[in-house]
């Protein structure tokens, strides 16, 4: 099985692709289309050098390796995609070889969270809307894709671990719950700036507060992406009672 996590920034998206790295069963690729998005957009990204000279693959060479042998010998690989990096000259080839789930977190969140490491974003960079359309091309291949809620796992981590597990056809593994702290070698290069934070963490943080108030530019954000999150809102997956 190769599990397309898409998501946007700041959507715990990297604790989720922690989580299935503690599965024995699991290879974990982490932003696989960073390197050539950075390359394509010359956007002035943190650590911008450091991913070019990490990520030297063009995207038709990094597409090739998703659909290749999973790394480690392992059966299943889970790849954390960020839906805007999936610009033009990005291919989508490989999306009819996986099992695609979308992540989705409340604008608001993301956007106060993101602003804190790059003050300057726009709504390309939070990818609501990449995300939308990525999610009707899914359905444009005939499949059926899995929305899961960054805040109902939050609320609920083996709860909504156990939920994905069964929509997805994969056996729940409790492993998932926990990770060592500290920086992982399958980490991208752009650790040190991005996931700080989550290197002082052994397992999901617990529920969110109220939303953040937020005033002028990040609020229009919020306005613009809103309708794209809502999409995928209204398919989200509900919790599963533990067995």
């Amino acid at each position: 099985m190769r599990v397309a996590m898409w998501s946007g920034p700041r959507n715990l998206s990297t604790a989720m692709m922690y989580a299935f790295a503690q599965r024995a069963d699991f290879a974990v690729i982490d932003e696989p289309f960073y390197g050539p998005y950075l390359r394509l957009t010359a956007l002035n990204h943190p650590m911008r050098d450091a991913i070019l000279e990490d990520r030297t693959e063009d995207a038709f060479a990094v597409e090739r390796s998703l659909i290749g042998p999973i790394p480690d010998g392992r059966p299943h690989v889970y790849h954390k995609h960020m839906c805007q990096h999936m610009i033009d000259g990005i291919p989508r080839g490989f999306m009819s070889a996986c099992v695609n789930v979308f992540l989705i977190r409340h604008p608001a969140r993301v956007v106060a969270s993101f602003a804190r490491g790059y003050p300057d974003l726009t709504a390309d960079d939070i990818g609501f809307e990449a995300q939308a359309e990525l999610f009707a091309h899914v359905r444009s291949l005939g499949q059926t894709p899995v929305v899961i809620d960054s805040a109902d796992i939050r609320d609920d981590p083996e709860g909504m671990l156990r939920a994905l597990c069964a929509a997805i056809g994969l056996a729940f593994d409790p492993a998932m719950l926990h990770w060592p702290a500290g920086p992982k070698l399958y980490d991208g290069v752009w650790a040190p700036h991005w996931y700080r934070s989550l290197h002082e963490t052994t397992g999901f943080a617990g529920a969110e507060g109220p939303l953040p108030d937020l005033t002028g530019h990040l609020a229009e954000l919020v306005e613009r992406t809103m309708p794209a999150y809502q999409i995928l809102e209204a398919q989200k997956i509900s919790q599963v009672v533990k067995l």
